[in-house]
């Protein structure tokens, strides 16, 4: 083994290892990250598929069981930017690091919960601590990858396991609750987060603080009030209907929120998220895919899991099993598209394609009857499949391309934020439209018989796949338009090499290399 030692690097991190090593340490440091972003990311449902048991355990109402999702979705969406500050200001080691700890601690603490309001509590602290946790493991993503070929296939796993985290963690959740308790379903979540806890401790290199400055507390209320307005108003709108006054009340204050934040944004030294990350073609067009990618599969996911359940009546190990044609597309599809196809054609071309895809397959999903059985299912899980990870790599990939070191933590919180509030705004907008497509098909197909149930149960699906199909096409219009052509992108590289070969090198610089 070498003893050899290098010089600090550019960052301040010191390369505490022999450079021949580097190259296959970054894969070590991928699965790391990787491991932390699944976590994260099947917290989102795993929890869900143990609700019914949590709920006859503890005693709380069907009223209130919706702040089991609700908290952590309103702590974890209102905090993401202030995580990424911090991940730029603190360093991303620490902040990935802290992160895991606190979302093991609050993991723990909502596994072994006696009350309501304990969970809920433990929820919306695994909320924050997921908060601290995302953007710092895409921020180590970002700078640790900047080599075009090795970034291509980094974030093509990284993207994939973003886009398929919800399937996962039904597939888990299922298992956990039928063959343990539902308890480990948050108890997994420690060992997930100890395995990553020493993996990032051994390969992280320590280090990583590119944001110099301070803290713009304004902007982080400003942003994180108008983030948790907007969350929670959509939150509110199943159980409460669109016209109550706890639905649209906070929507209009995350307008008039998140209208100062960008104005102060503008005026900021220290921006919470300096705006030329988000006005960017390419970065924007990665923003709003993932946002709108969000916001169609998690409903997917919700009522896919009702149909399979209720209508076929498989058990919660079944239905997540189910999912399993679409996770192997996912794998397969990601790492065609990352390493094959996005350098040839772009995100221009594949990401408004996999959105098409995908809206085909949620049409697909519409035409299921009672008793059209898990063999017309697979199709569309599989088309499914392949447009999600036509879209998710590559958006993840151009999301934070080009960003400057002291900001890769601003654009990263960016992208959690896009999935979050796609997800929530997605899930509110789909149950609504869904329950009330349930109620008039019950009024006018009057008595209510056990059949008619059943078929309204059916349409109620059928409108949100229709209209979750319909959020993909518009999507793919947007992004076609929003992102650059190759050559496009080509000649703004060159411009920009031409510029920074007349300015003296900093560690600062934007990494373009594409």
């Amino acid at each position: 083994m070498s003893t050899s030692t290098t010089a600090p690097d550019s960052t301040g991190a010191p390369a505490a290892l022999d450079r021949a090593d580097r190259p296959r340490r970054r894969w070590f440091v991928l699965a790391a990250v990787a491991l932390a972003q699944l976590m994260v990311v099947l917290d989102a449902t795993i929890v869900n598929i143990a609700l019914p048991s949590a709920q006859a355990d503890l005693g709380f109402s069907d009223n209130d069981r919706q702040w089991v999702v609700t908290a952590y979705s309103l702590a974890f969406g209102s905090l993401l930017l202030l995580g990424g500050r911090l991940a730029d200001l603190v360093g991303r080691r620490r902040m990935f690091l802290l992160g895991l700890v606190g979302f093991a601690v609050a993991s723990g603490l909502g596994g072994a919960a006696q009350t309501f309001g304990q969970l809920v509590g433990a929820r919306a602290l695994q909320g924050v601590f997921g908060a601290m946790l995302a953007p710092a493991a895409l921020s180590v993503l970002t700078t640790t990858f900047t080599a075009p070929r090795e970034r291509g296939r980094a974030f093509g796993v990284f993207g994939a396991i973003a886009g398929m985290g919800g399937a996962i963690g039904l597939l888990l959740g299922g298992y956990l609750t039928e063959h343990l308790d539902w308890r480990w379903n948050l108890y997994v979540n420690v060992v997930i987060a100890v395995v990553a806890f020493v993996a990032g401790m051994v390969l992280l290199p320590r280090g990583g603080r590119t944001g110099a400055g301070r803290l713009d507390l304004v902007g982080v209320l400003l942003g994180s009030a108008g983030l948790f307005s907007l969350v929670y108003g959509f939150s509110q709108a199943e159980p409460r209907g669109w016209d109550a006054a706890l639905t649209w009340a906070p929507l209009v204050a995350s307008v008039a929120l998140l209208g100062l934040f960008v104005v102060r944004q503008r005026t900021s030294a220290q921006p919470v998220l300096p705006l030329d990350v988000v006005l960017d073609r390419d970065r924007g067009g990665a923003f709003l895919a993932i946002l709108v990618a969000g916001s169609g599969v998690f409903g997917v996911f919700l009522f896919l899991t009702y149909y399979l359940q209720t209508t076929l009546g498989y058990t919660p190990m079944q239905t997540g099993t189910a999912f399993m044609p679409m996770i192997v597309a996912m794998i397969v599809t990601a790492q065609v598209q990352s390493n094959v196809l996005l350098p040839r054609f772009g995100p221009k071309v594949l990401v408004p394609i996999g959105m098409l895809v995908a809206a085909s397959a949620l049409l697909w999903f519409t035409t299921l009857q009672v008793d059209s059985g898990y063999g017309r299912v697979v199709p569309g899980l599989v088309a499914l499949g392949v447009g999600m990870a036509s879209v998710m790599p590559a958006s993840f990939q151009f999301a934070t391309l080009g960003v400057a070191p002291r900001q890769a933590g601003a654009a990263s919180a960016m992208v959690s934020t896009s999935q979050q509030v796609g997800g929530a705004v997605g899930t509110a907008l789909l149950n609504t439209l869904a329950a009330t497509a349930a109620t008039r098909y019950v009024s006018e197909h009057a008595p209510a018989s056990p059949e008619v149930l059943a078929q309204a149960a059916l349409h109620s699906f059928s409108t949100a796949y229709t209209w979750s199909a319909g959020i993909f096409v518009l999507g793919a219009a947007l992004t076609v338009t929003l992102f650059r052509t190759r050559a496009a992108r080509a000649a703004l590289l060159a411009a920009t090499a031409a510029v920074d070969a007349d300015v003296p090198a900093h560690h600062d610089a934007p990494v373009l290399a594409h």
